[in-house]
């Protein structure tokens, strides 16, 4: 079908278009600003910091441990209590030499060390094959969780209703009965299980009527879930995407560690005259206040106090640098959690202008652009760093009031004040709250800019007006995301848990695991590397699925099937809601 070219821009909105322009370049301005002091901040950290005082051990003149004069002295000599306490230790005596079993964790994972990247790779490989099949596999997951959920709220029905007329004859009342900490005693009134009854079939028939009224838009969630399978097949390159983003967090999080190392050892040292024992000669001879260097200094510049020392005081604090260092700590978190916050907004807006080059391609897969993963991150880096500078910055601020809170509850705890503490707590609730419903509103923002490349307030009230309509079937896919999530952590723990046991035999040697006697623990690794790989690839599932979310609610309410505003919807899609696209007339 042939289109006109500024109706596929201003209509469809499609992101191949280039009728784009920067977006809140004033945020994007003081972003700039901000990294420009952040760099200048690591430059005069590093400049004036001196990590030797965290890295080597000092001795009690402030000289280091293992550099310099002291090379051959790595260690500062101290007295071991524990080691002096074993002459009089019973347990010590009655072993006479022997060792006690000491842990073994290290071994085990020694012994086991070379499965474990093949058990890493095993993970990633069933989390991609396992996302490329769901365009079959989505209906029979969905509905069997939808049916194992109605079938356990049923046998609870009947369990609840069976322990009712069990208790037919009971005579115990929750007057009887009073309060107490024994939950048992409240399971033998009969009344308990005739509230538990009337509770589960309540919410059994609210699961019913939401599955008879909500049932088109579980088929519309179904059909999302598989057609972001299908985005993922014709873009592989999206899967890898959160290396990127893991790679660009990892500088984030050097650079804020390395910076706050460099501030907090900020400061020359300070060395003054003292000395060690005043009743040896006479040492009126060292004035007050006196520095010294270290290095430089000699005993037999003071004959008449042989117990003259130079001794470490402090670090200087007169410098207008060394004045604000804790202003400048400060600043480095703020920096730190703007920039941690800009990186996965960057990653949410290129994945979303990935998938809705995809979505929006008439043609598939002929219509979707080359490379589409790198146009989209060009196309944010270029138009959009102020838009997504500028929920980032929402958002931290908002971190910030949870740390200060934090703080304060730490500070409050002391004086167990219950009025403060409750206070404290609903305020800590509502901000934790408010943070996961901006990073929402964040998420679907990102999406819209990837889409129209509109600033960020009207891109967030346009998402939350399409979402506003289709709130149920927001909320439907979410758990069923998080669902597949979590199964397949759990498939690939017990693949780990049947492997390292050795309940399940390989052929040869090549993968045959070594005699473990508590194999928990590689299996406890194995489970929680498996699982942020998958999480890490869903992620990008759910960020597809999201992004492709909205593109259909966009496509609904722009488009009517006409030849001139065509669907761009699956085939799939159209027939669940019943449209289809009217031929063109000819002649």
């Amino acid at each position: 079908m042939n289109y006109d070219l500024e109706w596929f821009c201003k209509v469809c909105a499609c992101v191949l278009c280039v009728c784009r322009s920067c977006t809140d370049i004033i945020c994007c301005v003081l972003f700039m600003l901000v990294i420009a002091g952040y760099i200048v901040v690591g430059i005069l950290a590093w400049l004036y910091g001196d990590p030797r005082h965290v890295l080597y051990p000092r001795n009690s003149t402030g000289m280091f441990c293992g550099i310099g004069q002291n090379k051959d002295k790595p260690n500062v000599m101290y007295f071991d209590i524990i080691k002096c306490a074993t002459a009089t230790n019973v347990m010590a005596a009655a072993l006479q030499g022997l060792q006690c079993p000491t842990t073994q964790v290290p071994d085990l994972y020694l012994n086991s060390f070379s499965i474990f990247p093949d058990g890493l790779v095993i993970a990633m490989v069933v989390s991609v094959l396992f996302l490329l099949l769901l365009r079959f596999t989505a209906p029979v997951l969905i509905w069997v969780l939808i049916i194992g959920v109605l079938a356990v709220g049923a046998f609870g029905i009947w369990y609840c209703y069976n322990e009712y007329i069990s208790l037919a004859t009971s005579t115990l009342t929750f007057n009887n009965v009073g309060f107490t900490t024994n939950v048992q005693v409240y399971l033998q009134v009969r009344d308990t299980w005739l509230a538990f009854l009337i509770i589960l079939s309540i919410v059994e028939a609210i699961l019913l009527l939401a599955l008879i009224f909500l049932r088109t838009r579980i088929f519309i969630a179904i059909a999302l879930i598989q057609e972001t399978s299908k985005a993922l097949g014709h873009m592989m390159s999206t899967l890898f995407y959160p290396i990127v983003t893991f790679v660009l967090l990892l500088v984030c999080v050097s650079y804020w560690g390395i910076t706050a190392l460099y501030l907090a050892t900020s400061g020359a040292p300070v060395y003054k005259v003292v000395a060690m024992n005043t009743t040896q000669g006479d040492c009126s001879v060292i004035r007050a206040n006196e520095t010294c260097d270290p290095e430089m200094f000699n005993t037999t510049q003071y004959p008449t106090c042989p117990s003259a020392r130079c001794v470490f005081i402090n670090y200087n604090t007169e410098g207008l640098f060394q004045k604000n260092l804790f202003n400048l700590q400060i600043y480095n978190v703020i920096a730190f959690l703007w920039c941690v916050n800009f990186v996965i907004a960057l990653g949410h807006c290129t994945l979303a202008g990935a998938f809705a080059s995809y979505y929006w391609a008439f043609s598939k897969p002929a219509d979707i652009p080359t490379f589409p993963l790198i146009q989209s991150f060009m196309r944010a880096l270029r138009y959009h760093v102020g838009s997504l500078a500028f929920g980032a910055l929402i958002l931290t601020l908002v971190q910030i009031v949870r740390i200060i809170l934090e703080y304060l509850d730490h500070k409050f705890k002391e004086a167990q004040n219950p009025c403060t503490r409750f206070i404290m707590c609903c305020l800590k609730c509502c901000f934790y709250c408010l943070e996961k419903f901006i990073k929402f509103i964040n998420r679907n923002a990102y999406i819209m800019i990837a889409i129209y490349g509109k600033n960020f307030c009207v891109s967030a009230k346009n998402a939350f007006s399409l979402l506003e309509s289709s709130v149920h079937t927001s909320d439907l896919w979410s758990f069923m995301c998080e669902l597949k999530l979590m199964t397949s952590g759990l498939f690939s723990g017990v693949l780990a848990f049947f492997f390292f046991s050795g309940r399940i035999q390989t052929p040869g040697t090549t993968f045959e695991t070594a005699a473990l006697n508590y194999y928990w623990m590689p299996i406890i690794t194995v489970v929680f590397g498996a699982y942020l790989i998958a999480h890490g690839f869903f992620s990008v599932y759910n960020m597809g699925v999201d992004t492709l979310f909205l593109c259909f609610l966009e496509d609904l309410e722009r488009n009517d099937g006409s030849p001139q505003k065509p669907y761009f919807m699956s085939k799939n899609l159209m027939k669940i809601l019943n449209k289809k696209n009217k031929p063109a007339k000819t002649g």
